[in-house]
């Protein structure tokens, strides 16, 4: 049980902790058994985020907690939010912190990555291209490698070293001694005979080693960039959270004493009564006192049609006012606001997440141990084969051999196999407009089962149009259509613009000379949440909801108030039209469904996964889009809020699916964040964008199906890559510790090694060509 599925208890508390130096699967693993021995201490480490989210019982204090990490290697801090009362409630605070701190990590790791790359170059260069070599060549090539094999590779040195005080060993164990090894070795070798190198393609004459500076050299600075890529990626982990809050209004209007005052939208009290003109954010959770407006609340519920308030609705911070002027008392501020929850919820989301572990960490679990296990027992039997003389060239055999199984097994294409695969996966990625955050994402992509696809933005335009005019005798449509047209094109309201945009479209081709102008409109008036009218081509004209109609002196029959009905119950937005005091038809309009969507849900189901529709819209509106795209009545989700979202994930993974989830909306971020891949839409908000793991920049479905398949392909390449290099160590190491691997054949299985894997991720250029 993870600490945020404890039950809760009124004695416990909840700890976030910053953990730095983990590098690792093994190190997650290590704080978490460490909090663990703490009474009553639950503990989930996430590693990409160096992060901690720790349930602590009454009795055990702050200190113990940090002390606990301490003793396993690591440092720790609590993380205190400063300005709880702020919008953010704390939330953006650590965000910016985590940001902050993981982008030091990339800084730090830059001017190492490129002084690794500047040295090896010419490093490997004269080691293995007998053109570039001159006399003593060794002598310049030690050199060379030297600050790259100190400086640069210090971050896996200092791991190491942190590893083997508390008796453990990870990839960096392996790395930090390859690397050691490679460049010790090499450095004997030329001190024992300085005229190894006299000449050029001198080296390792005499039988007894050779140079190996450019392998040091090489698996320094190819480990070093993948480390840096994965700061990189780490260093943009707060902010969704960033992003989120920067959705809220940073000034209201507060209405005082009958006068209005701008204030900072943060120092805004409960009923406080703001003022909200048309185009504004509303700044802060509240209920309309006055006015009545079309509230355009799409980018945090995901509706595509803006909400029609009236005096007592409810109204939610951060959406925005589009047409008549409100008067909003608030009730919620600060931390307590939807939008500051929903951070919370993106923030909870990531720190919950299962612990990520590398493929090569995998290896390295046993790979690493095993190997130095060899490396001893080897220098043991030669000392005991040398009989009771120990010195001299005995001794050397021994050490050399066992140095040999390291350098034999210094991971230069197990290094190589995870970053120039995900390097070149990514890099095709980008060309395909895929963005893919990082090698635990390709897991995730292979172990995904179900999806989950938000409606809106996603599976559908999130823009109404025109989807049908029904005509009462004596009107044609062509006339319902053009008259309505006409009317509304004077108005700002969104269900307005999409009504004109269908007239203009069916102006006839005649009319086209002259501008394919819609007729005017004199006399034109509106009502928010109500409809407009005005008078066309001198015939009085009405258009909108039953109660306008009415109030225009309108009275559609029974007939006509079922023909609405039936459009309503389809999950179409229905409209009246009135002309010369008639019902003249009704306009339906729908949100349209994406072109390829159906197509691209086909895919996913060759894929292995089962789409889920997920919506805030209601159960008809659901229904008649699923049916569109070949989704089943039962995996439809209708009528779920933003909350509702994390908890259909949720659900989901309770009960053994592992979820996807594919959204563009400010509303899909905590979801995004919960499921196990978050896939984000492109043409959505950066909130979605940063809280998902994969992101396809275009707005068609078929590029989530696509990237999945990209993902996927990369995986296999990786993992087809950490087999051939494992193998070549499995063979090589046995071959070195019997003494029977010449140093020269090392050398060349080694490079053949690493650019076999290298040529292996190449092969992901061609995809989707």
């Amino acid at each position: 049980m993870s600490a945020d599925q404890l039950p809760s208890r009124p004695d416990n508390r909840v700890i976030e902790l910053e953990i730095e130096g983990m590098t690792c699967a093994s190190c997650v693993n290590r704080v978490e058994k460490k909090l663990g021995k703490l009474d009553g201490v639950q503990a989930s480490v996430n590693l990409p985020l160096e992060s901690a989210h720790v349930t602590v019982p009454a009795g055990i204090t702050d200190q113990q907690i940090t002390d606990q990490v301490a003793s396993a290697g690591y440092k720790a801090t609590i993380r205190r939010p400063e300005h709880a009362e702020h919008v953010a409630g704390g939330v953006a605070q650590g965000g910016h912190e985590d940001h902050m701190a993981h982008g030091g990590t990339a800084q730090a790791l830059r001017p190492r990555v490129i002084a690794a790359a500047l040295l090896t170059v010419p490093v490997f260069l004269i080691s293995m291209l007998p053109a570039f070599q001159f006399p003593n060549w060794g002598w310049v090539a030690a050199a060379l490698a030297f600050p790259v094999v100190t400086w640069a590779a210090w971050p896996f040195h200092r791991a190491a070293a942190i590893n083997a005080r508390h008796l453990a060993s990870t990839m960096d164990t392996l790395v930090s001694l390859g690397v050691i090894a490679a460049y010790a070795f090499s450095a004997g070798q030329l001190l024992a005979d300085p005229r190894l190198t006299e000449h050029p393609g001198m080296e390792g004459m005499s039988g007894s080693g050779g140079l190996y500076f450019e392998v040091a050299a090489v698996v320094t600075t190819f480990l070093l960039l993948g480390r840096f890529l994965e700061a990189n990626a780490k260093a943009k982990a707060g902010d969704a959270l960033k992003a989120l809050l920067n959705l809220g209004a940073k000034d209201a209007t507060v209405l005082a004493n009958g006068s209005e005052v701008k204030i900072p939208a943060d120092q805004l009290a409960v009923d406080d009564v703001i003022v909200v003109r048309p185009g504004e954010k509303i700044a802060t959770d509240g209920v309309v006192i006055d006015g009545s407006s079309a509230v355009d609340a799409s980018l945090v519920t995901g509706e595509a049609v803006p909400v029609e308030v009236g005096p007592g609705s409810p109204v939610t911070g951060a959406t925005i006012n589009t047409s008549g002027r409100l008067l909003v008392r608030a009730t919620r501020v600060g931390a307590e606001t939807t939008l500051a929850q929903m951070g919370r919820l993106v923030a909870q989301a990531q720190t919950g997440k299962a612990p990520i572990a590398r493929l090569a960490d995998r290896i390295s679990a046993v790979f690493v141990p095993v190997v130095l296990a060899i490396a001893v027992l080897t220098f043991a039997v030669w000392l005991l084969l040398a009989g009771p003389d120990i010195t001299g060239p005995e001794l050397r055999a021994s050490f050399t051999a066992a140095v040999a199984v390291l350098v034999i097994a210094c991971p230069c294409a197990l290094g190589l196999a995870t970053p120039v695969g995900l390097l070149t996966g990514t890099g095709r990625g980008a060309q395909l407009g895929i963005l893919i955050r990082g090698p635990q994402v390709l897991e995730d992509t292979r172990t995904a089962d179900t999806i989950l696809l938000d409606k809106t933005g996603t599976v559908t335009s999130g823009h109404l149009a025109v989807d049908s005019t029904v005509a009462f005798e004596p009107f044609s449509e062509a006339d319902v259509l053009r008259l309505a047209g006409a009317v509304e094109a004077a108005s700002e309201h969104p269900i307005a613009h999409a009504i004109a945009a269908a007239a203009r479209a069916a102006v006839p081709a005649a009319a086209v000379s002259d501008g394919g102008q819609l007729p005017a409109v004199v006399g034109f008036r509106s009502a928010p949440g109500g409809g407009v009218a005005g008078t066309v081509e001198g015939r009085p004209v009405v258009a909108g909801r039953t109660g306008w109609l009415q109030e225009n002196g309108v009275s559609p029959d029974p007939a006509m108030l079922g023909a609405l009905g039936a459009a309503e119950d389809s999950g179409a937005t229905a409209i009246w039209v009135a002309v010369d005091g008639e019902p003249a038809g009704i306009i339906s309009l729908r949100d349209t469904i994406k072109p390829g969507s159906a197509a691209a849900i086909s895919r996913l189901r060759r894929l292995g996964l089962r789409p889920i529709l997920l919506t805030g819209d209601n159960g008809a509106v659901a229904a008649h889009v699923a049916a569109a795209v070949g989704i089943a009545a039962e995996d439809v989700f209708a009528g779920v809020l933003p909350e509702g979202k994390v908890d259909a994930v949720r659900r989901l993974q309770a009960g053994g699916a592992t979820v996807a989830m594919a959204g563009d909306g400010v509303n899909d971020a905590p979801a995004l964040a919960q499921a196990d891949l978050g896939i984000a839409m492109g043409s959505g908000t950066d909130v979605a964008i940063e809280a998902a793991d994969l992101t396809v920049m275009g707005n068609d479905l078929g590029q989530v199906a696509t990237a999945i398949e990209l993902s996927r392909r990369t995986l296999a390449t990786i993992k087809t890559n950490l087999f051939w290099a494992f193998f070549y160590n499995a063979v090589g190491i046995p071959v070195a510790a019997l003494g029977l691997l010449n140093p020269m054949i090392a050398g060349v299985a080694m490079a053949a090694s690493s650019v076999l894997v290298v040529a292996n991720s190449l092969r992901l250029r061609g995809f989707g060509r």
